[in-house]
């Protein structure tokens, strides 16, 4: 969760939706229910540490310190341009976005415990932490291109 998630301010009230979004918040639906039904212990160990390395740009702080340590003056460049492009996705996926879509979270009554996961109180879409990830991603890939796919593949599993 990034830092701004806690400043979203309430939804706007909901307009009736197209007939292709309604299909397609059914598929999510399903697919979210698939997913919480299906046990996946070690999976879902490794993807909470995951989700709470991403929490406040601790993952993206980390990867920038390492960038700007071990790849020089172009390193320090990508950590930046990184980091820079996360405090802009941040601020508009969680002060704008959020606010003009008004998405709810799923609902988790029938999730069995064991898979319970703490939710964040703001609204589900566009996600904070999926956004951070790829403008890192991007940010960083646009100084040093080489890095590009190992960091999108962590931001990927980021926004699982």
């Amino acid at each position: 969760m990034s830092p701004f998630a806690t400043q979203v301010a309430p939804a706007l009230p909901k307009r009736p939706l197209p007939a292709w979004l309604r299909d397609a918040e059914r598929v999510d639906v399903a697919v979210y229910a698939a997913i919480t039904q299906t046990p996946t212990p070690s999976l879902d160990q490794a993807m909470r540490l995951l989700t709470q390395a991403a929490d406040y740009w601790r993952l993206w702080l980390g990867s920038a310190a390492i960038l700007a340590l071990t790849r020089g003056a172009r390193g320090r460049r990508a950590a930046v341009t990184g980091l820079a492009s996360v405090a802009v996705s941040s601020a508009v996926a969680n002060l704008v976005l959020k606010r003009l879509v008004g998405r709810r979270r799923p609902d988790t009554s029938d999730v069995p415990a064991a898979r319970h996961a703490v939710m964040p109180h703001s609204t589900s879409f566009p996600s904070g932490h999926s956004a951070s990830a790829f403008a890192f991603a991007t940010g960083v890939g646009s100084v040093l291109p080489c890095e590009a796919v190992p960091i999108r593949a962590l931001a990927a599993a980021v926004a699982h």
